[in-house]
């Protein structure tokens, strides 16, 4: 196995023991990046050089005994919203072209202080406002879509050319990506990870999270970036991780509605039968049924347009032919909300956040699809269903990801199975307020259970090495 392919808990636990060094570690995930990216471009930003005296830094402490911890030494990549200092962010746009900030952002400090070795910073949709990425390319099939917004981190680390990334995620920017291209991604508890110095789309629904390829690696790299000091606020203290390797105990809630509604049949297949595999691990499955979903669409609409178009106001007004088409035109719109609409959509998530937090007092966690299909070709725009409902490709991707949004829930997407074509097929897990916990417990028993877990992609991206569904 080269280095490349360990996953962080594997590459810090060999790290740590020193029989792995963070040069030959890094060497071997810049070579990895060398034959990839020509064909996956996830990066917009890699600087070897700089990742090369890191690198050999951490080697050098280690060696000295002052061992950071299980990141110490491992590469990992930043989505290119999120500030470090004398690195380019640019946030894929023309507006911030050139821009090389002087300061970290909270969460690239916390990672340095953890040791960890920036490669580079990954591609984005265009300031996080799209879930496409149309700079990158999807690793298993690269005519399919990679997703967004945070596609290059996704695609990065599905194809190892980092052992881990972050990206953010307001309407599923982590999670949907994630689910295209076989990683994990977890959307922390709104609030828990700061968001400092990372260009904002929405500040009511902006959440800063890690793509990794394990729900343990997930856990790992959320202790660097979370504030052991910051208490959670009462009654919500996280809960500590079942004992042993099953889910005795573990109430699964299984949506009746809206969910499992316009779902491709091999998705909601692979995710039902994911659900099986919880039970069979110990866990009870009940029914529930998600309170105030018509109301979702208009929710997140109504929040994340004003506050995005807030956000770049002043921009839009001197420089609007550095947008790309498709974020003009929703900036534009955006700015066409009324402050009563807008009031209404704060009330009703609001009211959507109270209803499914009584929710989980039947329940630990949720399952359900990720994203209600797999991949679509690159050039695809709508999605059309048997009962002749037509959507946008990016409207059916966001669809189940915006109940973790608007509620700030922490929500976690893990590989369950591929499809006929070879593309994977996601689940995701949510659990109530700050018990992140539970929620990283139940995939990482689950992931255990299995085989292959934590995989690369191939690097020619046929999707032929792909594991049948499971």
């Amino acid at each position: 196995m080269l280095p490349c392919e360990l996953t962080v808990k594997e590459a810090g636990s060999a790290v740590g023991r020193r029989e792995l060094s963070p040069v030959e570690l890094l060497e071997s995930v810049l070579a990895r990046c060398d034959a990839s990216e020509g064909r996956l471009n996830a990066y917009a930003t890699v600087d070897a050089d700089r990742a090369r005296k890191a690198a050999a830094q951490a080697e050098r402490d280690i060696r000295r005994g002052d061992y950071r911890g299980p990141l110490h030494g491992l590469p990992y990549g930043l989505k290119d919203l999120i500030d470090t200092a004398g690195v380019p962010t640019t946030a894929g746009s023309r507006v911030w072209e050139g821009r090389v900030p002087s300061v970290d952002s909270p969460v690239a400090a916390r990672l340095a202080r953890a040791g960890a070795v920036l490669v580079g910073k990954t591609h984005t949709h265009e300031f996080a406002y799209g879930l496409l990425t149309p700079q990158t390319f999807n690793p298993w099939r690269a005519e399919r879509t990679a997703g967004g917004s945070s596609g290059g981190s996704a695609v990065a680390v599905a194809a190892g050319s980092a052992l881990f990334c972050l990206g953010t995620d307001t309407g599923g920017s982590i999670r949907v990506p994630a689910a295209l291209n076989g990683v994990v991604g977890l959307k922390p508890t709104y609030g828990l990870v700061p968001c400092a110095g990372v260009a904002p789309l929405s500040w009511s629904l902006d959440t800063v999270g890690p793509l990794t390829r394990t729900a343990e690696d997930a856990g790992i790299v959320l202790r660097a970036l979370t504030d052991p000091r910051r208490p959670a606020p009462a009654g919500l203290e996280p809960s500590p991780p079942a004992p042993g390797g099953d889910l005795l105990g573990l109430r699964v809630g299984v949506p009746a509605a809206f969910f499992f509604e316009h779902v491709d049949p091999q998705v909601e297949g692979a995710v039902r039968r994911a659900i099986d595999e919880l039970r069979s691990l110990g866990a009870t499955t009940v029914p529930v049924v998600p309170p105030l979903t018509g109301h979702m669409e208009a929710a997140h609409w109504g929040l994340m347009a004003p506050e995005a178009s807030s956000v770049h106001e002043r921009a839009l007004r001197q420089t609007p032919h550095l947008y790309g088409s498709d974020v003009r035109l929703l900036l534009e719109a955006g700015a066409r909300v009324t402050a009563l609409d807008y009031l209404r959509a704060q009330r009703a998530r609001t009211l959507i956040h109270e209803a499914w937090l009584r929710l989980f007092d039947e329940v630990d966690v949720i399952a359900a699809p990720t994203v209600p299909l797999t991949a679509v070709p690159r050039d695809q725009e709508t999605v059309g269903w048997p009962d002749g409902v037509t959507e946008s490709v990016t409207s059916a991707y966001v669809r189940l990801s915006a109940p973790g949004n608007l509620t700030g829930f922490p929500t976690l997407s893990l590989p369950v199975a591929w499809d006929s074509d070879g593309m994977p097929i996601g689940m995701q897990l949510m659990a109530r307020p700050f018990d992140e916990p539970t929620l990283l417990h139940t995939g990482s028993v689950f992931e255990n259970s299995r085989d292959a877990t934590g995989r690369l992609a191939p690097l020619h991206g046929s999707g032929e090495s792909a594991p049948a569904d499971r």
